[in-house]
């Protein structure tokens, strides 16, 4: 029965991979931003060490078992996930640099060297237990190595989105306060299966399900989830005013107000022409700047042309 189940979890995760990686080269594409190229960059490299560093374990267990001593077993098993783990490292470094780019921030090159140097450093040292004969076991190290560093990038991630905006945001605040504590979430209850693990293969087979479908949750969020004020529908299309309006759930007022900065009058001026109190036209325009995410007239015009051309 197990047998059967670790096949269709295989299925599982070759889909969510394909899902992951479609949905991010979809949102690369449509995007006036480099910032998706890290998305599809994690989707790349998270999945690579999935079936190379995840399955290529099952697969040596399931079909090499016979032919090898538990032993040399262990070792090969140690081996594959080792490989693998260079993929890991650059997927955490992919999603710091999304996480950070959400917020409108780029990871300075001294970052980017010292996370790589720590985690190289920690993979040789691992590495070099590996291939000693000693009473540590690698694949707990491993195992432990995994936990801990996907929990602090996933901290780190979340914190860095969840960090006041520098400059024009590529989603929503309401978006950043739901990614923010899912992606945490989601890391946690992915490690929660390792942390009891034992040798038993039912929790193998939570971890593997939890690892495919729970990394595919910022394309699929992103993608369906949210409004990508970064994002036109397709490349260089232009959409009416009126689907500019229900795009950001634009009231009847708040299009009059939004007519008129755009041509160019101030708040008094607005509210003189529309028969409304100064008071009325500013917490208008406060509620117009929340929902198309911008923090300034001139943010708000640039919006519009860029959307309606």
């Amino acid at each position: 029965m197990l047998k059967y189940l670790f096949y269709i979890i295989f299925i599982v995760s070759v889909a969510m991979a394909a899902l992951g990686i479609i949905l991010s080269s979809r949102l690369k594409n449509r995007s006036k931003s480099d910032l998706f190229s890290s998305l599809l960059y994690f989707q790349v490299f998270i999945y690579t060490f999935g079936f190379y560093g995840i399955w290529g374990q099952v697969i040596i267990k399931t079909f090499l078992a016979d032919f090898f001593t538990p032993d040399q077993m262990s070792k090969f098993t140690d081996i594959s996930i080792l490989l693998g783990l260079p993929f890991l490292v650059f997927a955490w470094l992919m999603l710091i640099r999304f996480s950070a780019g959400l917020s409108g921030r780029k990871n300075s090159n001294r970052f980017i060297f010292l996370f790589l140097f720590v985690n190289f450093t920690l993979l040789a040292t691992v590495g070099y237990f590996t291939t000693k004969e000693n009473t540590l076991k690698p694949a707990s190290l491993i195992r432990e190595y995994y936990i801990i560093m996907n929990l602090v990038i996933s901290f780190i991630g979340a914190y860095l989105i969840h960090l006041p905006l520098k400059g024009r945001a590529i989603i929503h605040d309401y978006d950043r306060k739901i990614i923010t504590p899912s992606l945490f979430i989601i890391m946690i209850v992915q490690c929660l299966p390792l942390v009891f693990y034992n040798g038993q293969e039912w929790l193998a087979v939570i971890f593997i399900f939890t690892f495919f479908t729970g990394n595919v949750f910022l394309p699929v969020y992103l993608s369906y989830g949210t409004l990508v004020s970064g994002l036109s529908s397709e490349p260089g299309v232009e959409i009416s005013l009126d689907d500019f309006y229900r795009k950001f759930e634009v009231s009847l007022r708040e299009r009059d107000i939004i007519q008129e900065i755009c041509n160019g009058l101030s708040n008094k001026e607005i509210s003189e022409k529309l028969f409304i109190s100064l008071q009325t036209v500013k917490d208008h325009t406060h509620r117009i700047y929340i929902k198309t995410n911008v923090k300034s007239r001139v943010q708000l015009i640039t919006l519009v042309k860029e959307e309606v051309g």
